[in-house]
């Protein structure tokens, strides 16, 4: 999983790019050795005006008051909303929640079941203001995204622009 530009294709026809430095954080928490243990946070980023572009720009970092383990990661610390916060009032308002990043320790990252059912959690409780919450799963080899749609809770993979 290398730090370079990646692409992937929205259901609504526009891209998802995310960010060198972004995909650069994550690429720090790949759980490649056996001691490894899984990280994640929140998503922050951008739709870009006039089209249907989103940029994952910034992402949160795993917090002290977090659970993490080598097969779970669990987001308790409030430094995440806090960071979103302060993000979105530097902003002007224009640097959104997106959605959750986690790590699995797999080259090839699929969803748990446990994966799945928190995302659709999400997508009825969480306040957010598109139609979509975006779900990175960051393996050792790739990055994998799935997009949640909050009308119908479906969840759809999302296919990599080469």
């Amino acid at each position: 999983m290398e730090s370079k530009k990646v692409l992937y294709e929205l259901s609504n026809g526009g891209c998802l790019k995310i960010d060198k430095n972004a995909l650069r954080i994550m690429n720090g928490y790949k759980q490649s050795e056996k001691k490894d243990v899984e990280a994640g946070g929140i998503i922050m980023g951008r739709f870009i005006k006039n089209s249907k572009n989103i940029i994952i720009d910034k992402i949160t970092e795993p917090a002290k008051d977090d659970k993490r383990s080598r097969y779970s990661f669990k987001r308790i610390s409030l430094q995440h909303q806090l960071t979103l916060e302060e993000e979105w009032t530097n902003s002007f308002g224009t640097c959104n929640y997106l959605g959750e990043w986690h790590t699995h320790p797999e080259d090839y990252p699929t969803p748990s079941s446990i994966d799945l059912k928190d995302w659709k959690r999400k997508l009825k409780t969480d306040i957010f203001s598109s139609r979509y919450l975006y779900f990175i799963i960051a393996g050792i080899t790739e990055v994998e995204i799935w997009e949640g749609d909050r009308r119908n809770l479906e969840i759809k993979q999302l296919k990599k622009i080469k």
